[in-house]
């Protein structure tokens, strides 16, 4: 194992002095990071006292209970800018008449304003509304922590494998890793089902590094990309159990993805170039299989749309049942070009990289109509290195003349 990382580790000794310091330096700052968040979050909420009342209009946009799959409901009221949310049980939700109500402002001896819907407050009730409030102000800097984890970790499969690498591929990758950081502390998640946005915030994270290696690895012709490949599929579905969406999507990875990850790895072992043991064997699709593709998605699209829309699946991710109907449609496209890259990808053909241009257009619609700004990091890693994967395998195959006969092994 020493040997194998000495054989590709940067070779360059002043990159890798200077690749060294920066990771040191990620590592310290996440530390610094996690101590801030957890002692602001931790803290005290000392001295209170009553400042005035308040009046406030619910938001009714921000509700979508049905009382089956909900048992506690979170009713927000605003006044310009300021906010509360009290929980009430679905049986209290349901008799809720009033469009307003009564805000009682308090306001903590470092000037942190709290609201509550009774003036009688205990220090109990305020010590868990102050931690809520400390919680939502520090996730920048809890995002800023976990990036700051992930990206040295990104730094650090760089310089330890170094020489299996091209520059380009090394710029492209710590690139997408910067950006994701970036955008992770100017566009923090909100709490979704219950769910803290700063472990939704992590999820989103690790989902972008583990794909662009994954792909990067594609790219490169390399069957280690199944490995990697498989802590992918376990992340996006922790993903959409946390946020009660794309249900196609989880589905299609847990029964199409993680079987066809591992045959795949399989697969490609048996046919390694001839020349270089690293790299598999590759070939294009024939005009009548892409068609019977073309069909196959569209009618995947339709079926598994309609069943899943006639499910009755709550989730507060959305508050829109329009936009909800069509993110399960689009879910259920991408759902349907997944399936078919992940058999171009098993069966070696070129064409996997048109799937990925559509599925990544498709999860990019999805993202921006959710928010999920971080994850266009991810799709803008796609686009560039599909075209990347796309013009390396057509070198290969022209310059290797391969049989386009259609073999599974």
């Amino acid at each position: 194992m020493i040997k194998f990382f000495q054989k590709n580790i940067e070779p360059n000794r002043k990159l890798r002095s200077a690749e060294i310091i920066v990771l040191v330096l990620l590592i310290v700052g996440s530390l610094v990071s996690y101590g801030l968040g957890f002692s602001k979050v931790n803290s005290s909420v000392g001295s209170f006292s009553f400042v005035q009342t308040v009046e406030m209009t619910r938001d009714f946009e921000m509700e979508d209970y049905d009382g089956e799959e909900d048992t506690i409901c979170d009713v927000t009221y605003r006044a310009g800018d300021k906010e509360m949310i009290i929980t009430y049980s679905y049986d209290e939700y349901e008799k809720l008449e009033t469009k307003g109500i009564t805000a009682y402002e308090f306001k903590t001896q470092n000037g942190t304003v709290l609201y509550f819907d009774h003036q009688d407050v205990n220090k109990k009730e305020l010590e868990e509304a102050y931690q809520q409030v400390m919680a939502n102000q520090t996730m920048p800097i809890f995002n800023f922590a976990n990036a700051s984890v992930i990206l040295a970790l990104s730094l650090l499969i760089m310089m330890l494998f170094s020489r299996q690498f091209t520059t380009y591929e090394k710029s492209w990758f710590m690139s997408i890793m910067v950006l994701a950081t970036i955008f992770s502390v100017l566009f923090p998640e909100e709490s979704a089902n219950g769910v803290n946005g700063i472990i939704i915030m992590l999820l989103y994270l690790l989902d972008t590094f583990l794909n662009i290696l994954c792909e990067l690895l594609i790219s490169k012709q390399s069957r280690y990309n199944f490995l990697v490949s498989v802590l992918v599929e376990i992340v996006e579905i922790a993903m959409c159990v946390v946020l009660m969406y794309r249900f196609a999507t989880m589905a299609t990875t847990l029964f199409f993805w993680l079987p066809i990850d591992i045959i795949s790895y399989i697969n490609w072992s048996r046919h390694k170039d001839e020349d270089e043991d690293e790299l598999t064997v590759v070939r294009r699709l024939k005009g009548w299989q892409e068609i019977l593709v073309i069909v196959g998605i569209v009618l995947w699209t339709f079926v598994v749309g309609y069943l899943i829309s006639g499910l009755d699946i709550a989730t507060d991710f959305y508050n829109n049942k329009s936009i909800e109907t069509a993110i399960i449609y689009i879910d259920a496209c991408a759902s349907a070009v997944g399936i078919a890259n992940g058999l171009f990808i098993f069966f070696r053909f070129r064409e996997q990289w048109i799937a990925w241009y559509i599925c990544a257009a498709l999860e990019a619609i999805i993202n921006i109509i959710s928010g999920q700004y971080v994850l266009l990091i991810l799709k803008l890693g796609y686009f560039t290195n599909t075209t990347y994967g796309y013009i390396k395998w057509s070198k290969y195959i022209k310059s290797h003349k391969e049989d386009e006969r259609l073999t599974i092994f």
